[in-house]
């Protein structure tokens, strides 16, 4: 079989980016959150409104942005306001549709963690932190996790709980007053897990091309689910790759060795 001709971690960018609709109001995280949002507008989304953290609306960047205060936010943005106001009223006041958050570690309940690795008091590793992720993780209308799958990333228990998924599963966001739906789905490079209706487990729904669920099970820390029926992620389309390979070398371009 040939071999594919695009990357693991581009699936999983394209994949993530296809479940983003138009005229979606989306509070965006850095990293591979941003990629995936901003392949969508650059493709099928082009009215996508993109929120992030430092306070733009509408933002519409050339290129990744290192930061939530890069200057290539505001300056691409239809208004700006302040931190506060965008929590407090667009945010808790029920105004984002979707929350697309990565993660360091995740957990069978779509609980997630970018505190720290290891113990609180001595890390191995000390993550960026919280920002505003537990309030997204809250207050959204729903929220899309994308990240990597494997043995330290899809762990049986959290170093550290940073923000709140489906908690211990069934209906605790209900019971602990969270206002939002909580994670929906999960987008790794091996496929795309959702939570059971009943329980809120994460459940894997579908596999990339080439992928096996024995690879999923194998660097998940907990007995994973397999839904009854597995579907295939269609496979990047010439058009895809090519905006998202072109966004990506626009980066570098622009900000060289840190945009890696």
């Amino acid at each position: 079989m040939a071999e594919p001709n695009y990357s693991a971690d581009e699936m999983m960018t394209i994949a993530a980016a296809r479940l983003l609709k138009n005229n979606m109001v989306c509070f965006v995280g850095i990293g591979l959150p941003s990629a995936a949002s901003n392949l969508a507008r650059l493709t099928h989304a082009p009215d996508i409104v993109l929120i992030y953290e430092s306070g733009t609306i509408g933002t519409k960047p050339d290129v990744l942005p290192l930061s939530i205060g890069d200057g290539e936010l505001s300056a691409t943005a239809d208004t700006v306001v302040s931190v506060p106001e965008m929590f407090r009223y667009w945010l808790q006041g029920g105004r984002i549709d979707i929350g697309f958050l990565g993660a360091a570690q995740i957990d069978r309940f779509a609980n997630i963690n970018t505190t720290v690795i290891g113990p609180y008091a001595k890390p191995k590793v000390r993550l960026p932190g919280a920002g505003g992720a537990p309030e997204i993780a809250g207050s959204a209308g729903e929220v899309f996790i994308v990240l990597r799958q494997g043995a330290r990333t899809f762990v049986e228990t959290l170093d550290f709980i940073t923000s709140a998924g489906h908690l211990d599963g069934g209906d605790a966001r209900k019971r602990a007053g969270l206002k939002g739906k909580g994670p929906s789905v999960v987008i790794t490079d091996l496929g795309v897990l959702k939570p059971h209706p009943e329980t809120r487990e994460l459940e894997l729904v579908a596999l990339h091309p080439g992928n096996t669920k024995e690879q999923a099970i194998a660097v998940t820390g907990w007995k994973l689910r397999i839904a009854n029926t597995l579907e295939t992620t269609p496979p990047p389309t010439q058009a895809e790759l090519e905006t998202l390979r072109a966004l990506h070398a626009r980066t570098a371009r622009a900000h060289g060795n840190a945009a890696a």
